[in-house]
């Protein structure tokens, strides 16, 4: 199969390739012995600290209310030293 590429350095790629990877939309570019090397990747994004945290909490069956117990019994401690 053949491809051409455009004045923006754009290539497309053949359907009879492009139908082996349906769920991809991203691919890894490298060179390898003079050659283009595609290689398919997923993108998954990086959770915030904040979400992490809050599932971690749901799991242990944790309620805002346990969190500020803790605090005010922590601040207590603190207070009593």
């Amino acid at each position: 199969m053949l491809t051409k590429k455009t004045s923006k350095n754009q290539v497309t790629l053949p359907k009879d390739i492009i139908k082996n990877f349906p769920e991809v939309e991203y691919f890894k570019v490298t060179m390898e012995e003079n050659k283009i090397v595609l290689t398919p990747v997923k993108i998954t994004p990086i959770p915030t600290p904040l979400t992490e945290i809050r599932k971690k909490m749901e799991r242990l069956n944790i309620r805002s209310a346990d969190v500020k117990e803790a605090i005010q019994w922590s601040r207590q401690k603190n207070q009593s030293e």
